[in-house]
């Protein structure tokens, strides 16, 4: 199997036009077209990810973070992210990127970490929104399933778990072509009055391109009349962190204790809390603070993510029990969900995924075993 083909697979379900903005995802070095020997799952790339896979010959690296964030200046032998490029060319290995993409998507970063508090009814904690379209095309009754499939293939229609999504209404078009045209219908200088089908589906903005071009395509007319409307929905396929409840309610101390337990870590900051009983849980892997005044808002007991800062803190202490606990600890757990997907579409093929065993997490808690 070429590169390419994992790629598209892993940004069907994490595209990479959901990433923010200013990052950077997809492939950072190599080339689409290389053959994949075995492949190396990591957070972020560095030496000791490149050694273990050269030793266990993958040609491919698939990282969390990306290994090329802010453009390059140059490349010497004056910086040891020159001298990591160097090594990953030399050995001619292929690096792909999934990061805000991969937030953002459904059974993403923060689903994986509620998964792993084994929280139930997991949903978005916040919708993206004002990413989508409508599209509406007007398509004369024998052709309209055949433009509507088109269109569902190309992305158009997709609705949570729901494909195929469209809404069609019967009516009346009218043209009249010039000297110049080549009608499909009637004949050219008529006034031709024809039986339609206005049809309607959602599509997301990133999608779009090719859902017109696959319109236009399966469309019979010379000229196709087609509406666009720009949406301020929420977009139910793509959100930020997720929230979900407990099996059970357990006192403060106890979730505590099981946060500790289930994440495997020894040390976290924390603030009090409104409630003793928590059961409404909500999670963001990696920076999430932001979304703390949306868990709030969500009545979630308790919030989950890394990197806060100190008058995130003190602003919820008496309205959420606000926990940090880490970034790389939020979100190494998207790796097993990753090798699962990649794993079951090559099939049990002849390449191997591997996950990086050790840490790339730059983080080391100092414990004072003498006090």
């Amino acid at each position: 199997m070429i590169v390419k083909n994992l790629i598209k697979h892993i940004e069907t379900w994490a595209p990479p036009g959901i990433a923010w903005e200013k990052d950077n995802v997809g492939l950072q070095l190599g080339s689409t077209q290389s053959q994949i020997t075995n492949v190396l799952l990591c957070l972020e790339v560095d030496s000791k990810v490149v050694d273990d896979a050269i030793k266990k010959r993958c040609n491919l690296i698939i990282s969390h973070h990306p290994l090329i964030f802010t453009p390059l200046k140059s490349i010497t032998d004056r910086d040891n992210q020159s001298d990591l490029i160097k090594k990953i060319i030399k050995n001619d290995i292929n690096v792909f990127s999934a990061h805000t993409n991969l937030d953002f998507a459904k059974d993403g970063v923060s689903f994986q970490l509620a998964k792993k508090l084994k929280l139930q009814q997991i949903r978005f904690l916040k919708n993206l929104s004002s990413n989508q379209y409508k599209i509406v095309v007007f398509v004369p009754e024998k052709f309209v399933e055949k433009v509507a499939s088109a269109m569902h293939i190309a992305g158009g229609g997709q609705i949570g778990d729901y494909s195929n999504c469209s809404f069609r209404i019967v009516g009346q078009g009218t043209f009249k072509g010039s000297n110049s045209t080549n009608p499909f219908v009637g004949i050219k200088g008529n006034l031709e009055y024809v039986r339609e089908i206005r049809l309607e589906m959602i599509a997301n903005s990133f999608d779009l391109p090719k859902i017109l071009s696959a319109m236009k395509e399966s469309h019979p007319y010379e000229e196709v009349a087609y509406d666009l409307y720009k949406l301020n929905n929420e977009n139910v396929n793509f959100g930020m962190g997720a929230i979900g409840v407990l099996n059970q309610s357990m006192t403060k101390e106890e979730f505590l204790f099981y946060v500790s337990k289930s994440l495997k870590i020894k040390n976290f900051r924390y603030t009090s809390g409104k409630k003793n009983k928590i059961r409404t849980v909500a999670v963001c892997g990696g920076s999430g603070s932001d979304l703390a005044d949306e868990a709030i808002k969500q009545n979630a007991d308790a919030f989950i993510t890394a990197d806060v800062k100190y008058h995130k803190f003190q602003d919820v202490q008496n309205k959420i029990l606000l926990i940090d606990a880490g970034h790389y600890e939020t979100e190494i757990f998207i790796l097993d969900e990753l090798k699962r997907r990649i794993q079951k579409f090559l099939n049990n093929g002849n390449n191997k995924v591997y996950k990086y065993k050790g840490s790339t997490n730059p983080i080391i808690f100092y414990n004072n075993s003498g006090e």
